[in-house]
């Protein structure tokens, strides 16, 4: 007797273990468990057995019951898993199932996640915009080191190392020759080295300069853009910001020029639009001037074609620049440029 209990253990915990669905493990505990089963027969036959043989026998008999019922319990939690094909490669290529495995615990009735995709950061969504329009006027992008030699920086654009305006830009000095840019301007340099007129380019990037609040932040993002042929003129200058202006913003919105001053353009100017949260009317954001400005531009400084060998009589041009941040803030009505830096999922997903 103890010999069959024996034979009934190998063969069914072997049979509980290569069972691959609850299906298969129902037929085995009939098998072996039902009225008629395997076990239950010997523990029928128990009381045919002498005194002393009946309790040892009994005891081993309950023991493999209990055992085989876990056994039984243990497999189905596994086989609630998701049930896999793994794939191997054939020798000519192809590929087909070479094995079956399940993962515990994975229920394929519930439903799936739905899977987040990102999106742009909203200044590179701007910027995207801002370069696609002035690339349908004609400018292609150009790019230059944000790592910048003194010469590109400031010298080559007419801002010699004892000029004032040195001092308005708060520049990150790495040392006296190197320092981080603190416009995109040197890409013009750079440019206007390698090219000969006529030429349309625009450079957007990063830019650094020592200053943080609410409206500044120590690295942001600028595009500028230079035009150099025969006969460029100030009115096309007005013409193509304008247009500029138009397209980011509303067909209808106002644009003025003012009278400025920047040492690698002669004449200079600022350049304003209407207001786009109150439309002219005054309020906070305008300073109640009903006006916001939004651009620098001007005519190329002759100093700064003699830098790069452009003669001065024959090739003219203008130049102009705008902080990508500054646009972004009115076209989404922010009015705190640290946003756009916190990383705040709340904030990002709104874009």
């Amino acid at each position: 007797m103890q010999e069959r209990l024996e034979e009934i253990r190998t063969h069914s915990l072997e049979s509980i273990e290569s069972a691959s669905s609850e299906e298969d493990l129902e037929n085995i505990r009939v098998r072996v468990l039902g009225r008629k089963g395997e076990l239950t027969t010997v523990l029928k036959a128990i009381g045919k057995l002498s005194a002393e043989e009946r309790p040892k026998i009994g005891q081993l008999a309950n023991k493999l019951k209990k055992k085989i019922e876990a056994s039984i319990n243990a497999r189905k939690e596994a086989l609630k898993g998701v049930h896999i094909s793994g794939q191997g490669p054939t020798p000519d290529g192809s590929f087909k199932a070479t094995t079956d495995f399940f993962i515990p615990g994975l229920d394929p009735t519930l439903p799936g996640r739905q899977r987040r995709l990102g999106r742009l950061h909203p200044i590179t969504q701007v910027m995207d915009e801002i370069c696609s329009v002035f690339e349908r006027m004609g400018f292609t992008v150009a790019h230059g080191p944000e790592v910048e030699l003194d010469f590109y920086n400031f010298e080559a654009l007419n801002i010699p190392p004892d000029h004032p305006a040195r001092d308005m830009q708060d520049t990150f000095y790495i040392d006296d020759k190197v320092l981080l840019r603190t416009h995109t301007s040197p890409v013009q340099i750079h440019a206007m080295e390698r090219h000969r007129p006529p030429m349309r380019v625009i450079a957007p990037g990063k830019v650094y300069r020592c200053d943080s609040d609410i409206t500044h932040t120590p690295m942001f993002h600028q595009v500028e853009g230079l035009m150099v042929d025969r006969d460029v003129s100030f009115a096309g200058l007005k013409g193509v910001l304008t247009a500029f202006v138009q397209q980011i913003f509303d067909p209808d919105t106002l644009v003025r020029f003012r009278p400025s001053f920047f040492p690698f353009t002669e004449p200079s100017a600022e350049i304003d639009i209407q207001c786009v949260i109150c439309k002219g009317k005054g309020c906070r954001i305008c300073s109640h001037t009903g006006w916001l400005e939004v651009l620098g531009a001007g005519m190329v400084h002759p100093e700064v074609f003699r830098h790069v060998g452009y003669d001065t009589e024959e090739f003219s041009g203008f130049a102009f620049g705008l902080g990508v941040e500054r646009i972004a803030m009115l076209r989404f009505g922010i009015d705190d440029i640290r946003l756009f830096y916190d990383n705040d999922l709340r904030f990002l997903h709104q874009f």
